[in-house]
């Protein structure tokens, strides 16, 4: 391999090192490095290298998985009971224009033999993804996205935030994801007790929200 090709076969090998570490920092430690910005600029770079050089792409690539390798992750700080998702938790896709947001809805509209999509927008709000399951309209199960197949058993500490709901109104059977997250006025008092207390600051809600959640002291979730 040498020119062009060269070339971009070393930056491709960098792309794929540095968001494999931000995702690991992002999804296992809890403590990203990277603005969403700059990750979603290292994913389109990625992803248009790999669209122009098919043959560089590579099993540990980040296009090829749901989330971070299990064979490279790290020991989280808090050790939970793991369990396996019924069916993968996805992540999603990002549109940067109207065009790429039209191109999906003309994807949409194909997956549905041709019938006009409904599209509904709203604010992202960055939490923690969580998968609840409801057997009979009982809470069983709340467990963290994890790597996309296998993540964290959060089921006690789930049922300390209020806005959760552990019996449903009918005795259904499913399963609900969503996203856990902090308010900003929780996370600057929660941040003013740490700094009173002479701890580590958390880096933001989402940071937070994620320590608060994965605690072996469903108590501590609850303070929160």
């Amino acid at each position: 391999m040498s020119g062009k090709a060269g070339t971009a076969g070393a930056r491709y090998r960098q792309l794929v090192t540095a968001i494999n570490e931000a995702d690991r920092r992002y999804y296992v430690d809890d403590a990203p490095t990277l603005t969403d910005a700059e990750y979603d600029a290292l994913r389109v770079e990625l992803n248009a290298l790999e669209a122009a050089h098919p043959e560089l792409v590579s099993p540990d690539s980040p296009s090829q998985r749901v989330g971070p390798s299990a064979d490279d992750r790290v020991e989280p700080a808090v050790k939970l009971t793991e369990v396996r998702h019924e069916r993968p938790m996805l992540s999603l896709s990002n549109a940067f224009s109207p065009e790429e947001v039209a191109d999906f809805a003309a994807s949409a509209a194909k997956g549905l033999g041709g019938r006009e999509p409904e599209l509904v927008a709203e604010l992202k709000i960055d939490g923690l993804a969580i998968s609840l399951i409801y057997e009979r309209g009982e809470l069983v199960r709340a467990a963290t996205r994890g790597d996309g197949t296998t993540g964290e058993d959060v089921t006690a500490n789930v049922r300390t935030i209020r806005a959760i709901p552990a019996t449903l109104k009918k005795p259904v059977t499913c399963e609900v994801r969503g996203e856990i997250y902090m308010p900003k006025s929780s996370f600057a008092a929660l941040n003013a007790e740490r700094a009173a207390a002479d701890l580590p600051l958390y880096a933001n809600p989402r940071n937070s929200a994620a320590g608060s959640l994965r605690q072996k002291d469903a108590a501590i979730t609850a303070q929160r």
